[in-house]
Parts: structure tokens; C-alpha cells; sequence
């Protein structure tokens, strides 16, 4: 299913960016008006101005590689852990320089691969926090998925503000996200038949997320990097274990 959304999402950035590189700007040039071909910018208001709209990256779609960076020696993981973020953002330009305030909203998907481990949600007794001990009975594949409804702020730089579907772009900034859901995910093989079990469960994780954000890039494709601030779970609720990842990021709009 992620890999559904993930594929659509690109599909609908880049059909979005084609379709803005296609936009005519009406240029007054001796009296009369000229209609020319622009990527940097759509019209608005009355032709005869000669104003332009920059884009403004509205759409924002991240995809990378995740992991716990911090965590107890007692946790392993291995396997390339991913995450999927996609975002609607408004662009607010200060002044007239190359710098800009943004704030958005959107999904925030991440995955991450346990090594011959569980992560059991269960109370047991006088322990009520969430703990990853050894599988007994390991299968294929093992992994912890969380979701959050998150909202990205951004001081962003432009290198070309009439264009910023091209030259260099640069910004820093933090992500807030609300928690939405978590399971895992078990694959397994019982009489050579692969066997998928899964758990959902909203106990012990952060209500909150909280993280700092980097990018750079050219155009419309930049690398990034995240660090959690806040620990995935609870405090006393579970292992401490701290998110982090890079990876792409296509914007545009």
C-alpha cells in the first residue's frame, strides 16, 4: 500500500511540474502584449502588468532510508528501513529577498526492520512498557510501521526567486507531527507458505513528534535529512529509541 501511495504521489508531482512549465506569461513589450513560454512562473491578475508568480514549491514528496540512530545495544536492527513523507505547504515571502517562511501539512510514514527481535505491547505482570526481546521464532521479515499526521516549517532560500524550479535551494527547519497509529508486521513461512501476522496498537508511543529538518538541492530535487527530537515512545513506556533519515525530496508548484 505504500508503495501505491508513494508511486502516485510522484506520478502527480511530476504531472504537476510539467504542466507548470507549460504556463504562458504575457510580457508588455512596446505597447503590446506578448505571449511567451515560462517555467519560472504563472500569470495572475491583468496581462497588461507584465507580473509574474513565482512557484512556490507547494508539493513537497520525501522519500529515504529510516532508522533508529540512538538506541539501547540490546535493539538490532537491520534491512533498509524507509520513509514516505508527502506534504501541501503555503510559501511566505519575505520581502523581497531570497529567503522565504513555509508551513504545511501532510503524512508521515516510517518503517523499521528488527533483527531476530519482537517488540511485544503487552502487559506482563508489574511491567507496563512496551519492550523488544528476542523472536523466538523468527520469521523473514520483522518490522515496526508508525504514522503521523505531521506539519513541516521551513526557513527556505532560493537562489532564483523568479524560478524555483531551477538553481540552488536550501532550507532548515522542524517537523511537528501528531500520532496517528502503529503496527508491526511478522512474515513468516508455515509449511512453505509465507504467512504475514500483524498488531496495531496506539499504547506506549509519543502522542507527539517533534524533529529538525535539513535540505538542499538544484531545481526540483534536493537530498534531506531528519533527527527526531522526541523519542518514539513514551518516557518509561519503552526503549529509547531516537528516528532519523535521508533521503530525496521532490518539490513544485
Amino acid at each position: 500500500m505504500l508503495k501505491r501511495i508513494a508511486l502516485f504521489s510522484l506520478l502527480f508531482t511530476l504531472s504537476a511540474l510539467s504542466f507548470a512549465q507549460k504556463s504562458n506569461v504575457y510580457v508588455n513589450s512596446g505597447g503590446q502584449d506578448r505571449s511567451v513560454k515560462d517555467s519560472s512562473a504563472v500569470t495572475f491578475g491583468n496581462k497588461n502588468t507584465g507580473i509574474v508568480k513565482p512557484s512556490r514549491d507547494f508539493v513537497m514528496v520525501q522519500l529515504g532510508y529510516n532508522n533508529w540512530v540512538s538506541k539501547p545495544d540490546s535493539v538490532k536492527t537491520k534491512g533498509f528501513g524507509y520513509v514516505f513523507n508527502a506534504y501541501l505547504c503555503y510559501d511566505f515571502p519575505i520581502k523581497k529577498s531570497n529567503m522565504s517562511f513555509a508551513a504545511g501539512l501532510g503524512i508521515n510514514t516510517s518503517v523499521v526492520y528488527l533483527d531476530k527481535q519482537m517488540l511485544v505491547n503487552t502487559d506482563t505482570g508489574s511491567v507496563t512498557a512496551a519492550r523488544i526481546i528476542a523472536d523466538p521464532t523468527p520469521g523473514k521479515r520483522y518490522k515496526v510501521n508508525t504514522t503521523y499526521l505531521q506539519a513541516p516549517f521551513e526557513l527556505r532560500y532560493f537562489s532564483n526567486k523568479q524560478n524555483r524550479n531551477m538553481g540552488f535551494k536550501a532550507a532548515v527547519g522542524v517537523t511537528v507531527g501528531a500520532f496517528l497509529g502503529a503496527h508491526t508486521k511478522e512474515l513468516t513461512s508455515v509449511g512453505g507458505i509465507n504467512v504475514k501476522y500483524k498488531e496495531n496498537t496506539k499504547r506506549y508511543y509519543s502522542p507527539w513528534n517533534f524533529a529538525a529538518t535539513a535540505r538542499i538541492g538544484w531545481g526540483n530535487m534536493s537530498v534531506f535529512g531528519s533527527y527526531n527530537i522526541t523519542n518514539a515512545f513514551k518516557e518509561n513506556n519503552g526503549p529509547a529509541l531516537t528516528p532519523a533519515s535521508v533521503g530525496f525530496c521532490i518539490t513544485g508548484l
